[in-house]
């Protein structure tokens, strides 16, 4: 637990019920800079109901009070969408070695508290319990000069390369 707030992950026939609260934080987080990205609703929906259709799935849900302010996804690679598992195919790696770590999103308030740490601990044992070698994920790279970038950015390779990736 982080001061106050419940981190959990959510059981599978949770995961369902909160596809809109999670669509909403993509759209809310995934709207800023680097990402920079215009979601539906409806979208969102489509694409995250891949996770509660996966038996393997991890979706780690932060609340504060009835509040949803963040949340981590991941899935065996090959229950996620084929766009993002081809480079690994290409690359050769075996799909059922990888557990996918699809999105890290938390509003802006709650950041800086370690629950970055939480959410890839979390992805990464139920990694391990399932067997998988291996975990990815993917991330927007943008020039360091892209007229968008606010003057305050800071970029997670920093944090990302601290946990091994």
């Amino acid at each position: 637990m982080v001061a106050g707030l419940e981190i959990r992950p959510l059981a599978p026939g949770e995961i369902a019920a909160a596809l809109d609260e999670l669509a909403a934080l993509r759209i809310a987080v995934f709207r800023a800079y680097p990402y920079l990205y215009e979601g539906s609703a409806e979208y969102e929906r489509t694409y995250l109901r891949a996770y509660a259709e996966s038996p393997e799935a991890t979706v780690v849900l932060v609340r504060d009070g009835d509040r949803a302010v963040g949340a981590a996804t991941a899935a065996p690679m090959e229950d996620h969408a084929d766009a993002f598992a081809a480079p690994l195919l290409a690359a050769g790696h075996r799909l059922e070695e990888i557990y996918y770590c699809g999105e890290s999103v938390l509003l802006p308030d709650y950041r800086g508290r370690g629950i970055g740490h939480v959410f890839f601990d979390q992805r990464e044992a139920r990694a391990r319990a399932l067997g998988r070698r291996f975990s990815a994920f993917c991330a927007v790279v943008r020039p360091p000069d892209h007229p968008a970038r606010p003057l305050d950015h800071r970029p997670l390779d920093p944090f990302w390369e601290a946990r091994g990736y």
